[in-house]
């Protein structure tokens, strides 16, 4: 494939991933809680890491010890700044994974305090996640501009008056996504009456006119 496409590729498997992510670690942390609690969250927490582990770690070390893709320690520039901000961008990467479990468990929880089904919420998840992403990428974007050995490089650059509409619209999304679900949980919560039917009063009948 040409490298004019391949980031395409790319990108349709992180959105495969990540858009799978939710509804799976929604289902795994449930099953690793035995009771309402952090136990489950911290186990489930545990299992993200190991697999962060062996894919972010052991299989790195394995590719520059094999040299496979062509992978070698002498094409890497060590530098502090490189170090730095890739551990930082980790850390935002787990951090997010972590708030994810957090945020199935707890709907978890409030769909249960609300006498609807453990799932109801899990499909409200992952589109305010990934609208609100957006979001803050393309303001971070638009003001961050590091530059080889200047990482606190800062000025605007406005981009096409298209995006911003696009920003308006994932915020339109969102609050449909929200309003969505209060429509879900009215019409899932058990015991809710139906809307009552006022009946009509009969026409009054028309007076014969002399």
């Amino acid at each position: 494939m040409s490298e004019k496409y391949v980031w395409v590729l790319y990108v349709i498997l992180a959105g495969l991933a990540w858009g799978t992510y939710v509804p799976i670690i929604f289902f795994g942390g449930n099953e690793l809680s035995a009771k309402p609690g952090a136990s489950g969250r911290f186990m489930a927490i545990l299992c993200v890491g190991i697999a962060y582990f062996v894919i972010g770690v052991v299989l790195p070390l394995l590719m520059f010890a094999t040299g496979g893709l062509g992978v070698k320690w002498a094409d890497v520039n060590m530098s502090g700044s490189g170090l730095t901000f890739a551990s930082l961008a980790g850390v935002a990467g787990a951090v997010g994974a972590i708030c994810v479990i957090f945020a199935t468990t707890s709907a978890m929880s409030a769909a249960r305090e609300a006498g609807l089904p453990r799932d109801t919420y899990k499909v409200f998840i992952a589109p305010l996640i990934f609208g609100l992403a957006p979001v803050i990428n393309v303001l971070v974007s638009s003001v961050w501009h590091p530059k080889t050995g200047d990482a606190f490089h800062f000025g605007f650059k406005a981009p096409h008056p298209l995006l911003w509409a696009g920003i308006l619209l994932v915020g339109v999304g969102a609050a449909l996504v929200l309003y969505s679900k209060e429509l879900t949980e009215a019409a899932e919560k058990p015991g809710t009456p139906p809307p009552a039917v006022v009946p009509q009063a009969p026409p009054a009948p028309e007076t014969p006119q002399s």
